[in-house]
């Protein structure tokens, strides 16, 4: 338990800064499968506007520092490729 008084606020820093990066990761694994969907059940509309959603999601990652760059641009070429195939 934190004694000092910049250790007890680091803390509640800490645990907002982890619920924000749950959300970002959440949200952009919740889009990547819309698009996955998408594509099973091949609709093309719909998985375009799906991939669009889903590359602003993983940008938004990127940009935040829950993911990494490599990662990111390894999950846009993957489902561009899924959704250009169809």
């Amino acid at each position: 338990m934190p004694n000092m008084k910049n250790a007890k606020k680091k803390i509640l820093s800490d645990a907002k800064k982890k619920e924000n990066n749950n959300n970002f990761k959440a949200s952009m694994k919740t889009a990547i499968k819309n698009v996955e969907k998408a594509v099973k059940a091949k609709d093309k509309d719909k998985a375009s506007e799906n991939l669009k959603i889903a590359i602003k999601k993983i940008d938004k990652a990127t940009s935040s520092g829950v993911a990494t760059k490599n990662y990111c641009a390894r999950n846009k070429s993957r489902l561009t490729k899924k959704v250009n195939e169809m």
